[in-house]
């Protein structure tokens, strides 16, 4: 059995939010670099180089890659033969959370409740999703999500009856849905299966895979690479001004699911599709 004090975690939290929201991953940056190659649009190539620009700017000086540093989403691995001590684990990530936005000077975006809407001024609480796998090791996820995107997100309740073809066209109508509102060039991230908690549930973890790395199952990868390009001769292009790149990569990962149904969650994110990872 291995132990971890939670203040570890704490600080991992808080050092990793403020990386996430400056730095972008380097699988993002190659995909907005292969946009911008196959990029047939001039004002679409304009735009693209305007956001590498950005992404430049954002790390030299620390300034947020966005101004909607988003609602932390974690994703919490935990191993089977840890064991945390001093104090809650649930406590600690959120007290990293709100080390690091406020630490961090980013934007708080979290209200305490839903209708009455009073900001809680350090992003706190995280979304957070724990699974225990075996090992004696915690890997952390975080992906901010900011809402221009989150808000076009989808989910279908399709019929079995509606098949693949099914699935491709919910995805479709999420993305064009969506238009310029989820800040094309988008990353998108599809669960199929499962329930309607679940399907959701692995359209935003599939937002934390890198980008241009495809399923392991031949018909999830054909679907990924068909749906690519379904979506980007949309013409919706960079910033929804029109081009030959509308999103960089989809993401789709799959359930088991029920006889009668077929549970299809499609959850947008915008260029940056901000994740980081660490082990401890």
């Amino acid at each position: 059995m291995r132990e971890i004090n939670v203040n570890e975690i704490t600080e991992a939290v808080s050092s990793m939010c403020i990386e996430v929201n400056h730095v972008l991953s380097e699988d993002m940056k190659c995909a907005l670099d292969n946009a911008f190659n196959k990029e047939e649009s001039e004002l679409g190539k304009q735009i693209l180089d305007q956001l590498k620009e950005n992404l430049v700017i954002a790390k030299e000086e620390m300034i947020p890659i966005c101004q909607d540093t988003g609602m932390a989403v974690i994703f919490m691995e935990i191993g089977q033969e840890v064991h945390f001590t001093g104090g809650s684990l649930e406590d600690a990530i959120n007290e990293g959370v709100r080390k690091g936005y406020v630490e961090g000077y980013l934007r708080k975006s979290v209200v305490d409740d839903p209708i009455i809407r009073n900001n809680t001024k350090d992003n706190t609480p995280a979304v957070i999703h724990y699974s225990v796998v075996p090992g004696e090791n915690v890997k952390i996820t975080i992906s901010p999500k900011g809402f221009g995107s989150e808000n076009m997100s989808r989910v279908f309740m399709l019929k079995p009856a509606d098949g693949i073809e099914g699935v491709k066209n919910a995805i479709l109508t999420a993305v064009k849905d969506a238009g310029p509102n989820a800040c094309p060039p988008m990353v998108i991230g599809v669960g199929i299966g499962g329930t309607f908690e679940k399907c959701a549930l692995m359209a935003k973890h599939a937002l934390t895979r890198k980008a241009g790395v495809h399923s392991d199952i031949p018909y999830v990868k054909e679907l990924e690479e068909e749906m690519l390009d379904k979506i980007n001769a949309l013409g919706i292009g960079p910033a929804g001004l029109g081009g030959s790149v509308t999103a960089m990569a989809v993401n789709v990962e799959t359930y088991p699911t029920h006889i009668a149904g077929l549970p299809v969650g499609i959850n947008i994110c915008c260029h940056v599709n901000r994740h980081i990872e660490r082990v401890i």
